[in-house]
């Protein structure tokens, strides 16, 4: 069976974790984009992704870093971006944060140091959880054109 690539977005203020990673997964076959901050993030999407149906498949999220933090950062990406599925990753055991992401829309958490075939396996995941979203929202968009349009469609 053929993987298709997953476009990534990781976001970790500690650039080697970033650099280390973005490699491992480039050499996997993935696309990956990279962010130090949380508002670098935010720019990084904004550039890219021109609607709500956004380029991006999965951002690894860093919970603990300067400034915006993970958690304020999920919170403007979902909304924003509300396909876009977020791993989030925590060091020091901090469960309780993840547990507060997961609230507010994260697919799914790790600890630091995460386990490389754990987090393929939740890219995996993420992804499909993605694309059935954006499945469903292209439905409810079309539903909704043909509402408006009558039921009548015509081609050109």
């Amino acid at each position: 069976m053929v993987k298709l690539p997953i476009n990534i977005l990781i976001v970790d203020d500690e650039r080697d974790f970033v650099e280390i990673l973005s490699l491992r997964l480039t050499d996997a076959g993935h696309r990956v984009r990279e962010a130090f901050s949380g508002q670098e993030a935010l720019s990084v999407l904004a550039e890219t992704e021109p609607d709500a149906l956004p380029e991006i498949d999965v951002i690894i999220l860093d919970i603990k870093m300067p400034g915006m933090d993970g958690i304020e950062t999920l919170k403007q990406i979902k909304a924003r971006y509300p396909v876009v599925e977020i791993i989030l990753l925590t060091g020091h055991g901090d469960v309780d944060t993840a547990v507060t992401g997961l609230k507010s829309g994260a697919f799914d958490y790790l600890l630091k140091p995460a386990d490389y075939d754990e987090l393929t396996g939740k890219l995996e995941a993420a992804r499909k959880q993605r694309d059935a979203h954006a499945e469903r929202l292209r439905e409810a968009e079309a539903r909704a054109l043909m509402r408006r349009s009558g039921g009548m469609l015509t081609h050109d």
